[in-house]
C-alpha cells in the first residue's frame, strides 16, 4: 500500500501502482471527470501515470493555471496530428505553449495559407471526438532516433540526438496511430481537450532560431477551457486592435514615427497637449508630496558610468559619442583621448547622486526627494521597437529618495499611496503587486540583499497590500516592486517602478553625517509613477480607446456652426470658453452640421457645442457629448461654468471641493 496526502491534509491509502486517476475516483466521480492531471510532490503528472510510492497529490482541473497550460499543450499536439493527416509528408518540429495559446513549427515545401485554418480546425475537432487515449511510453534513445527517421521525421531525430544525453530515456506520447516526442504531461485522452481552440496566424521561423538554417512555417493558435473564455479572448483581441495606440495616434493626429529617427517620437500639437497635461498633473502631485525638481545633463563621461557599474552592464544599450577637442595644429576636431568617451544617459540615477554629493548632507536633511523629467536614450534593437511602448528616446517621471535606513518603510508606504492614488485618477484601480528578488547577475552580497528584500516586504505588509514574489526578477543593484495594472478590457500592463538600492550610493561614495557625527551611506530609492511619458501615453490611449476623459483630451470642446450667420457668435463662444481654461477649436466650414458632428466624433472630441441662429439670438449652446445622441441646451454662462468644472484634473477637483 502507498499513502497519499491530499491538499487538505487528509491521508488515504491505495494499492501500490495506483494512479492520480484512482485517487480522483475515490474522492468523487465528478472530480474524476473534471481532473486533467495531478501535481505529485509538486511535479505535474499524467492522470494515468502510476504513483511511485508515498506522495502528496493535488488534482489539476481546467480552472487551475496548470490545467489551462495542459489544454494548450495538447491543442498543439492535436494540431500537429491534424496537419500530418491532412498534408502527408509534413514534418513536425517543436510546438510549445505561449501566452494565450500555442504554436507548432512545420517543415513543408508548399506554403500554408490562413484559408487552410478551417479545414485544419475541423480535423482537430474530429480528433477530439475520436477520444484517443493519450499514452505515455518510455523509449531508448537509439530506438527513438531510428523510429523517427524511419517515418521521415528528421527534425525530431535531430532533437533527440543533439539534446538527449546518452543513456537517458525518451518519453513519447501516442494518441491513436500518431505519436510525438514530449516530456509531458498530457491530458488522459484527446476527448478531454475542449473544442475552445482557434488557429490565429502564420509566420516564418528559422529552425532553432538560426537564420543560417532552413525556414519553417509557424502556425499559431489559441486554446481555452471553454467556448465562453475563447469568445471573451477573441473579443479582447478585437478590442485591442481597435485600441492600438499606433493606429489611434495617427487617427487622432497625436504623433508619428519615421525612419530618419528610429524609435523616437514626433509629437504633433494635439499629442503634445496631452503630454503637457500629464506633465502638469504629475508635477502637481510631486510638489504636493514634497519632491524637489532638478535637471541634470544628458551627456555624461564614461568614467562616471564605469564607476556606477552601468558601463559594464548597459554599455550595449547606450549611445556613446567621442569627446572631441580642437587640434593644436589644425582647426579640425580630434579625440581628447583615445579612451575619452561620453554617453547619452540611459537613466538619471548617477546624475542625481552627483547633486546629493554636491554638498555635505546631514541626517536632518533626509529624506531628500529629488525628481526629474529626465530625457534618456537607450539603444533598443530595431526589432524590439514598438510604437510608444518601446522607444529609444524617452522621458521618465523619475525621482530618487535618499533616506536613512529607519525611513525606508515609511518612504515606501508613502510612494505606494501616491502610486495608487495617481492610477485611481486614471480609472485603473486593479493593481497587482510583485516583489522582484535578487537576479543571478547582481551587485552586492547576500546580506545586503536580505536586508533590502525584507524592507520592501515589510513596507508592502505595512501598507496592507497582498503581493507575489517574482524570483530573480530584481535589478542588478537591488530588489524592486512591480506594479501590474488591469485596463478597461482586462489586459495587464506593467507600469511605474520602485527599487531599493544600497549599491549605487556605495559605488559613487554618497554619504551623510549621522546623529553620531560619523559618515553613513544613504539608502537610495529609485521610483517612477508613469515610468516613461511615452509608454504611459500609449497605455492611456489603449485604455481609453482614444476617448480621453475631459481633463486629458487635447481638444475638449469644438464649437460648430449650423450656418455662416452664426460664425461671429461661435468665435465669441470659443473665446469665452478659452478664457475659462478650456482647450477649444471652432468649425466654421460650410458643411452640414451632421457631417461636422460625425467628423469630430471620429476624432473623439468630448463635447461638440452646436450653435445656430437661435442659439446666437438666445446666447445658448446645444451640447453633444461623445458617445451620446442626446443634446443638452444650456446658456453660455451655465455651459461655460459646467464645462470648466468638468475639465479640471482630478487633483484640482479635489482641491476645489476641499
Amino acid at each position: 500500500m502507498i499513502k497519499v496526502t491530499l491538499p487538505d491534509g487528509a491521508v488515504r491509502e491505495y494499492e501500490d501502482g495506483a494512479s492520480p486517476h484512482d485517487v480522483a475516483v475515490s474522492i468523487s466521480n465528478s472530480l474524476a471527470k473534471k481532473a486533467l492531471a495531478a501535481k505529485v510532490n509538486g511535479e505535474l503528472y499524467d492522470l494515468m501515470r502510476p504513483l511511485e510510492g508515498d506522495a502528496e497529490v493535488a488534482l489539476v482541473t481546467a480552472k487551475d493555471p496548470e490545467g489551462l497550460e495542459l489544454i494548450r499543450h495538447d491543442a498543439a499536439h492535436v494540431l500537429a496530428q491534424a496537419v500530418q493527416v491532412l498534408y502527408p509528408g509534413t514534418q513536425v518540429t517543436i510546438g510549445p505553449v505561449i501566452d494565450d495559446g500555442f504554436y507548432y513549427d512545420f517543415a513543408r515545401e508548399e506554403p500554408f495559407s490562413s484559408e487552410d485554418f478551417e479545414t485544419i480546425e475541423k480535423k482537430m475537432a474530429e480528433i477530439v471526438d475520436a477520444d484517443y487515449p493519450i499514452v505515455r511510453e518510455v523509449w531508448d534513445k537509439d530506438q527513438a532516433i531510428a523510429t523517427f527517421k524511419s517515418i521521415g521525421e528528421d527534425y525530431k531525430a535531430q532533437i533527440i540526438d543533439d539534446i538527449i544525453p546518452p543513456g537517458e530515456p525518451i518519453t513519447v506520447y501516442k494518441q491513436g496511430d500518431w505519436f510525438d516526442l514530449c516530456r509531458g504531461p498530457h491530458l488522459p485522452s484527446t476527448g478531454k481537450l475542449p473544442k475552445a481552440f482557434k488557429l490565429m496566424k502564420l509566420a516564418g521561423a528559422y529552425w532553432r532560431g538560426d537564420s543560417k538554417n532552413e525556414m519553417l512555417q509557424r502556425m499559431y493558435g489559441t486554446a481555452w477551457a471553454n467556448e465562453k473564455e475563447l469568445k471573451a479572448h477573441l473579443h479582447r483581441l478585437e478590442e485591442a486592435e481597435k485600441r492600438d495606440h499606433r493606429r489611434l495616434g495617427q487617427q487622432l493626429d497625436l504623433f508619428h514615427f519615421q525612419s530618419e529617427a528610429q524609435g523616437s517620437v514626433f509629437w504633433h500639437a494635439k499629442g503634445f497637449k496631452l503630454w503637457r497635461e500629464l506633465e502638469a498633473y504629475i508635477r502637481r502631485r510631486l510638489d504636493a508630496a514634497d519632491y524637489d525638481e532638478v535637471k541634470t545633463p544628458q551627456l555624461l563621461d564614461k568614467a562616471l558610468w564605469e564607476k556606477s557599474g552601468h558601463w559594464a552592464k548597459f554599455r550595449d544599450g547606450m549611445f556613446v559619442v567621442p569627446d572631441m577637442i580642437p587640434s593644436l595644429e589644425t582647426e579640425d576636431l580630434q579625440l581628447a583621448d583615445a579612451d575619452d568617451m561620453l554617453a547619452l544617459k540611459p537613466m538619471n540615477c548617477p546624475a542625481h547622486i552627483q547633486i546629493f554629493n554636491s554638498d555635505q548632507r546631514s541626517y536632518r536633511d533626509l529624506p531628500m526627494r529629488m525628481a526629474e523629467f529626465g530625457c534618456c536614450h537607450r539603444n533598443e534593437a530595431h526589432g524590439a521597437l514598438h510604437g510608444l511602448l518601446r522607444v529609444r528616446q524617452m522621458t521618465q517621471d523619475d525621482a530618487h529618495i535618499f533616506c536613512r535606513e529607519d525611513q525606508v518603510v515609511d518612504e515606501t508606504k508613502r510612494f505606494l499611496e501616491l502610486f495608487a492614488s495617481v492610477y485611481d485618477d486614471f480609472e485603473m484601480t486593479d493593481i497587482a503587486y510583485k516583489l522582484a528578488t535578487r537576479p543571478e547577475m547582481r551587485a552586492g552580497d547576500d546580506a545586503t540583499w536580505d536586508r533590502a528584500e525584507k524592507n520592501l516586504a515589510d513596507a508592502l505588509t505595512a501598507a496592507g497590500l497582498e503581493f507575489e514574489i517574482a524570483e530573480g526578477e530584481g535589478a542588478f543593484y537591488g530588489p524592486k516592486l512591480e506594479f501590474h495594472l488591469t485596463d478597461a478590457i482586462g489586459r495587464t500592463w506593467q507600469a511605474g517602478t520602485f527599487q531599493l538600492d544600497y549599491i549605487l550610493p556605495e559605488r559613487l561614495d554618497a554619504n551623510y553625517i549621522g546623529e553620531d557625527g560619523a559618515k553613513h551611506r544613504p539608502v537610495m530609492l529609485h521610483r517612477a509613477v508613469f515610468g516613461t511619458f511615452e509608454r504611459f501615453t500609449g497605455l492611456l490611449i489603449e485604455h481609453y480607446a482614444g476617448a480621453f476623459p475631459m481633463w486629458l483630451a487635447p481638444v475638449q470642446v469644438v464649437v460648430a456652426t449650423i450656418s455662416e450667420s452664426s460664425d461671429a457668435y461661435a468665435e465669441e463662444v470659443a473665446a469665452e470658453l478659452r478664457a475659462a481654461g478650456l482647450r477649444v477649436e471652432t468649425d466654421l466650414r460650410s458643411e452640414k452640421i451632421n457631417y461636422k458632428v460625425r467628423e469630430h466624433s471620429v476624432q473623439k472630441v468630448p463635447v461638440i457645442a452646436v450653435v445656430g441662429a437661435r442659439e446666437a439670438e438666445e446666447r445658448k449652446l446645444a451640447l453633444r457629448r461623445f458617445g451620446s445622441k442626446a443634446q443638452e441646451i444650456v446658456t453660455l454662462e451655465d455651459g461655460k461654468a459646467m464645462l470648466a468644472g468638468e475639465a479640471l484634473a482630478p487633483d484640482l477637483k479635489r482641491k476645489a471641493s476641499a
